[in-house]
């Protein structure tokens, strides 16, 4: 198990209120770093996300031959490689980053040399088979351990594919993506379920042409390579599924209202909105521009007198919002309805078992929850009491329950804090300015 190093006592709130402007969303930091990197010139990126896992990007990065500086107003800037690596002489560390390996991969299997990509306890224990066979499709050689982390990418001139992703995954989408972006000839990648199109949206950004079709219910993205990436400047949009915990903590209180300026809005991650609406939160989109093709936008949201109401997420629905289920999950006994939640196995293999993670700390404040292979159903109408939470070293659970404890009666510690600082270092500060108390 987990040994909690940092504890975080969390006291009851009586409302949320205020108005902040989230941290560099992740996903985009994720691939702003890596190609920058990748490409030819310097690159100067505003709010870049200060989160654990894409330091562990950049650090890659610059074992790569990148050059990497953090300037004192916090921009980061990046000289790129223009297109060529150097195998470093030490492994890769992608830290706890999943995103970092899964992406890097492909990278790296189109670059002559081998490559070898470690990664913390938790990383060393998640899926990397998904990446292995388009890759081996393409060409390159990847060596896993017993499916995990530690792996070794052998790279070199490869050859297009199509690919239909057998599990919905925005990495792995990536990772071909990122291998085709110099491969000569057109790789296409087709998914059942659209995923986040972060990737396609920074590639265009950077200069590649990348084209968009639905063919038969799939959608389809195409790379013909190979092609140059130029640098740009950006500010990088805040995160929206950090914000999920701030929405999820304004939707706890009836009478909170809680701006969020310049949060990222890309369709394909604002699901959250749409879904909190359907709970019963009043959300508001008060200013929308498009910023290096993403979506950046002020948000406001209420919660009416009589709070949230019911609602369920299964399908598409479920994988476009898995990052968000914890938080969900957790406001639901607050709810006069609760929640059900089905489709979203992926929570499993996840930093940790989010589903048998969430269930445990609900039941340990006191709620009543039903456990599903494939999700949870949490009644509403629940009342729920401070308690010892044990995050796992998931970051996620580590914020989701602290935003339950805002509404339980008396304090609730959270154990294992320290994992929150992976995605979101501010987060507790930031709780602490919005709840009233």
């Amino acid at each position: 198990m987990h040994t909690a190093t940092e504890e975080r006592l969390i006291r009851p709130a009586k409302n949320i209120l205020g108005s902040i402007r989230l941290p560099g969303d992740k996903s985009i930091s994720h691939r702003y770093g890596m190609l920058a990197a990748f490409a030819s010139g310097v690159s100067r990126f505003r709010n870049f996300s200060t989160g654990a896992d894409c330091a562990s990007t950049l650090a890659c990065m610059t074992q790569l031959g990148a050059s990497v500086r953090r300037l004192e107003d916090g921009t980061v800037e990046i000289t790129g490689v223009g297109g060529t690596v150097r195998p470093p002489s030490e492994p890769l560390d992608c830290g706890n980053s999943g995103s970092t390996m899964r992406m890097l991969s492909g990278l790296l299997a189109a670059q002559p040399g081998s490559f070898t990509l470690v990664g913390d306890a938790s990383l060393s224990r998640r899926p990397m088979e998904r990446i292995r066979k388009p890759l081996e499709a393409m060409g390159a050689t990847l060596t896993l351990t017993d499916g995990h982390a530690p792996l070794t990418v052998v790279g070199g001139a490869l050859h297009p594919v199509d690919f239909t992703t057998p599990i919905p995954s925005a990495q792995v989408k990536t990772c071909i993506l990122l291998a085709g972006l110099q491969t000569a000839g057109t790789t296409t990648v087709r998914e059942a379920i659209r995923t986040r199109d972060h990737s396609e949206l920074a590639l265009r950004a950077f200069g590649a042409q990348i084209e968009r079709n639905l063919d038969n219910g799939l959608s389809s993205v195409a790379i013909t390579g190979p092609q140059p990436l130029s640098a740009i400047e950006a500010t990088v949009p805040g995160d929206i599924s950090s914000a999920a915990f701030f929405l999820a903590a304004a939707a706890l209180f009836p009478g909170s209202q809680l701006i969020l300026d310049g949060l990222g809005l890309n369709p394909t991650r604002a699901t959250l909105l749409d879904v909190l609406t359907a709970f019963g939160a009043q959300i508001a989109v008060l200013h929308l521009e498009e910023q290096n093709a993403e979506l950046v936008g002020t948000v406001q949201i209420t919660t009416p007198a009589q709070g949230l109401g019911s609602t369920e997420i299964s399908g598409s629905l479920a994988a476009q919002l898995i990052d968000e289920l914890p938080v969900l999950a957790a406001i639901a006994p607050y709810s006069r309805g609760g929640i059900r939640i089905r489709d979203a196995r992926e929570l499993r293999v996840k930093e940790s078992d989010r589903i048998a993670l969430t269930v445990a700390n609900l039941r340990a404040m006191g709620a009543e929850v039903t456990e599903h292979e494939d999700g949870m159903d949490v009644p509403g109408g629940q009342s729920l009491h401070g308690a010892t939470i044990d995050a796992g070293g998931d970051h996620r659970i580590a914020m989701a329950f602290s935003v339950a404890a805002l509404r339980a009666s008396g304090e609730t510690l959270i154990r294992g804090a320290e994992a929150a600082a992976i995605s979101f270092p501010e987060f507790f500060e930031m709780l602490d300015f919005l709840a009233e108390r």
